[in-house]
């Protein structure tokens, strides 16, 4: 990928209109359907981080789905930024179409009723949260209680008859709104805009019962986002109602999902559409929608939605090449005249194109502006990513009002982020973050001996149910009892340190899988020394993940394989698919250390930006008044310590949180502070009428944090809590199960700390615990434990799957010690429902805390 001054223009231009307002950013397509498990899963620095407006999920104690409970998501999702929970009141029940229980359907209304009833008061409960409770009294009616289907209100489709649909809709809405007079409510939430919408809004108008959101499903491609939403304007105009606030509750497809090239075309839509949207939930709650890894790790769509929430000001006109044609290349902009900057975010399409930004103001950007280009790629449903790649900082001029930057080497699945700010004081550009790097096609490798197969194709424009992967094919037969090997030809440029990525998928439940859990696979450089890795787990086939190692290379050609056997390790236990293996270059003195620039950070209390300061490390520094932050989103490999610098120009004064926790004050010498893997938020604020603040970086640890580590079979076990060897993933083999069902199963470890304060203890667990599901969704169970720090009142947590008992992740979880030596007990207990009494009866709520492997205390800083 490279970026340049262009001179003649490519066919084809992205122009970007500066001039042409097209109304305050807006930043709706973040939300998620069912992207929330529960407080902690996933993190709240992922939910903050990604700037997720709406969720939509079930009704508190519903049947429908394990988790995504909305008055125990409610509150932490406000907390974390959030504007609105959308309650699906529908999914108090199970399967799909919702089996609501009754002989008839006057029956079946009056149970629905009663639990419309019943929700309403609870959501009463909750105080000021209420006011962020949007309810969904019906979910795609047409084909669920007003359908055609078995469980049908009475056999007829509401398309055709809607006398029985639209008199329950006036009988709950008017149910709801005396219970809870400032309620909000959303419909009629179709699964997508059918004409006879019109019907519905023209009755809800006679009656006064219209709704408060308008809801939809657009499960079709972003250019519908634009052409309906345009369609259901002018009906507004046409009935003489709104305009009305709009959610488009459920948009994507799995091919389209965790790509950021592909995602950039819907956000591009629903922003210019100004509206909110959610989206769909194909695969597993609480990942934001194959956002996030595990808890706290982002994958290249989370950075994109990461970006696009950092947009300011207000949006500007984009005219992509093929305006509203899908799979081609599309983007959206925002211009923040205050901040001075304006900020593109484009993908959708490979090879060369030219961005035009046009009506570039002197009196914003001066006559030379600087431009900064990052590559956000795709890194898999399930495989974690860094920060985006820095690819090129440069320094143009704005000719006839216009600036125009060459973009070559494009690649279809990753987006692309453009920021510009007034250049011209000198500043020094960055090298790229990133060297030399090559993918290399699984099928297009040779393989060696039996169980070989060629699967696809994948998902396709022609095919969006199924997943995305590099090319739609993959290779298979690296599995027990198969003498397979992988062999690609590789070529390097160099001698130097090489990053190796081994995109690869094991179905957690397939019959080779159960057995072990990760696939185990073996790989060699020109036949050298071997190595073991573990290949990732996924909830369906074709679920793209990466393992990552390091090999050493000289210039020139030589052969990676990747076997089934190794006459020194041992042979693959399991059944995995390969996508491809990435290589890149490594360079220390530049990957090493992140530098995030201050210009571009997220800032509030009054910070401003700053041009003309000399000696800064970019185009421009932030000026912190009392009180004034810069809100860094900082990723970290692994959790442990990190060495965080804070450059500022000047005698400023500042303080330093981590991810809520003060860590210290802001001061010319580095600070070593826990990172959690994945995001940390990192934030500096002012303690001084004026802080000059450059940049930050967080580079690799200096070991000044005192780590301990304790084994769980270690600590002392009560009831049926027991030390097991059954794991062999587990550290040394040997792990702590069956705590739960009771206080009185429960770990206790001794742990020590050399002075009091807060820590992180980063607990290493295993979660493959998964209840029956009704439908396509898997519905993998997230475990928790009460921990409890010398008896103190426990602190809940939750703990994601890990896809298989025998797969093992850390979690971290904040704590206050004492100094010496202090005592962890971890229980557990099946939760009831909001009642307090009844219970779930389809196993979607654990008794059990997690298989514990070991636990590491860290000071935070």
């Amino acid at each position: 990928m490279a970026a340049e001054a262009s001179a003649a223009p490519l066919p084809g231009n992205l122009t970007v209109d500066l001039g042409t307002d097209t109304g305050p950013f807006h930043g709706g397509a973040s939300g998620t359907l069912y992207g929330l498990y529960g407080d902690g899963v996933p993190s709240r620095n992922a939910v903050e981080g990604m700037y997720v407006r709406t969720v939509s999920t079930k009704a508190q104690d519903g049947v429908q789905h394990p988790g995504a409970d909305a008055l125990e998501i409610l509150r932490p999702f406000v907390e974390a930024g959030g504007q609105d929970v959308y309650v699906y009141m529908t999914d108090i029940y199970r399967g799909f179409p919702y089996e609501w229980p009754g002989a008839t359907g006057a029956e079946r209304l009056a149970d629905f009723t009663a639990s419309v009833h019943r929700q309403v008061d609870q959501v009463l409960t909750f105080g000021a949260y209420r006011s962020h409770v949007v309810y969904v009294p019906f979910n795609e009616p047409e084909g669920n209680m007003y359908g055609t289907e078995e469980w049908s209100h009475d056999g007829t489709s509401w398309r055709t008859d809607p006398t029985h649909y639209f008199a329950a809709w006036r009988d709950l809405y008017r149910l709801i709104k005396e219970l809870d007079p400032g309620a909000r409510i959303a419909g009629p939430n179709t699964c997508e805009l059918y004409d006879e919408v019109k019907d519905f809004l023209e009755f809800a108008k006679a009656e006064d019962v219209l709704p408060d959101v308008i809801t939809w499903h657009e499960l079709s491609s972003p250019d519908e986002i634009r052409t309906n939403v345009a369609k259901y304007r002018a009906l507004e105009r046409e009935l003489g109602i709104g305009p009305l606030p709009v959610n488009i509750n459920e948009y994507a497809h799995n091919y389209h999902l965790s790509v950021p090239g592909q995602m950039i075309q819907w956000i591009a839509a629903i922003e210019e559409s100004k509206v909110d949207a959610d989206m769909a939930y194909w695969n597993i709650d609480g990942n934001l929608n194959d956002s996030v890894v595990e808890a706290n790790k982002g994958n290249g769509q989370w950075w994109l939605f990461n970006a696009y929430g950092q947009f300011t000001g207000h949006t500007v006109q984009v005219t992509a090449p093929h305006p509203n044609v899908q799979y081609t290349l599309q983007g959206v902009a925002a211009l923040d005249p205050a901040k001075r900057q304006a900020r593109l975010l484009l993908g959708g399409a490979g090879g060369s194109a030219d961005v035009v930004f046009a009506h570039v103001d002197p009196e914003v950007f001066g006559t030379t502006v600087h431009t900064r280009l990052l590559e956000i790629p795709w890194t898999g449903q399930v495989g974690a990513s860094a920060q985006p790649l820095r690819l090129a900082d440069h320094e143009l001029p704005v000719v006839d009002g216009k600036v125009t930057l060459r973009l070559t080497d494009l690649e279809e699945m990753s987006a692309y982020q453009v920021t510009l700010s007034p250049g011209g004081n000198g500043a020094v550009a960055l090298p790229p973050s990133v060297g030399w790097r090559r993918s290399y096609q699984a099928e297009a490798a040779a393989y060696i001996g039996d169980g070989h197969s060629l699967n696809g194709p994948e998902g396709s424009p022609s095919d969006v149910d199924k997943f995305a992967g590099s090319t739609g094919y993959h290779v298979g037969g690296l599995r027990t009892g198969s003498d397979g090997v992988i062999v690609f030809s590789v070529e390097v440029p160099q001698d130097g340190t090489y990053d190796v990525s081994v995109f690869a998928n094991s179905y957690n439940l397939a019959d080779a899988v159960r057995e072990q859990g990760p696939t185990n696979v073996f790989l060699r450089v020109d036949g050298g020394q071997p190595r073991e890795l573990r290949l990732p787990l996924g909830y369906k086939w074709a679920v793209w993940g990466h393992t990552d190692t390091r090999v050493e290379l000289t210039a020139g050609p030589h052969t990676i394989t990747l076997a089934a056997q190794d006459p020194d390790l041992g042979v693959t236990r399991g059944d995995a698919v390969v996508d491809r293996l990435d290589l890149a270059l490594r360079d220390d003195q530049v990957t090493a250390t992140a530098l995030y620039d201050a210009e571009f950070a997220a800032l509030g209390g009054g910070a401003r930006v700053d041009y003309g300061q000399p000696g800064a490390s970019g185009p421009g520094v932030v000026v912190l008044p009392r009180g004034g932050t810069a809100t860094f989103w900082v990723h970290a490999a692994q959790d442990g310590e990190a060495t965080v610098t804070v450059d500022r120009i000047g005698p400023g004064e500042g303080e330093l949180t981590v991810n809520g926790e003060n860590v210290g004050i802001v001061e010319r010498s580095s600070l070593a502070v826990f990172l959690a893997s994945g995001i940390n938020k990192i934030t500096v604020t002012g303690t001084s009428d004026r802080l000059v603040l450059d940049r930050l970086q967080a580079g690799p640890s200096r070991g000044l944090l005192p780590t301990s580590t304790h084994p769980a079979e270690e600590g002392i076990t009560t009831g049926s809590a027991r030390v097991t060897g059954a794991h062999t993933f587990a550290t040394g083999g040997k792990a702590v199960d069956g705590i739960g069902a009771g206080p009185a199963n429960a770990l206790t470890l001794t742990v020590t700390a050399a002075r009091a304060g807060r820590h992180a203890l980063t607990i290493r667990y295993s979660n493959g615990e998964q209840a029956p599901a009704t439908h396509y969704n898997p519905d993998p169970v997230c475990r928790h434990a009460d921990i409890a720090v010398n008896g103190a009142a426990p602190q809940r947590v939750l703990f994601p799957t890990t896809f298989h008992f025998n797969n093992f992740h850390d979690l971290t979880v904040p704590v206050t010690l004492d100094q010496g030596t202090n005592t962890l007990t971890f229980t557990a207990d099946e939760l009831p429902d909001h009642d307090g009494q009844s219970r779930n009866q389809f196993g979607q709520r654990s008794a059990y805390a997690p298989v514990v492997d070991r636990v590491t205390v860290t000071p935070l800083a």
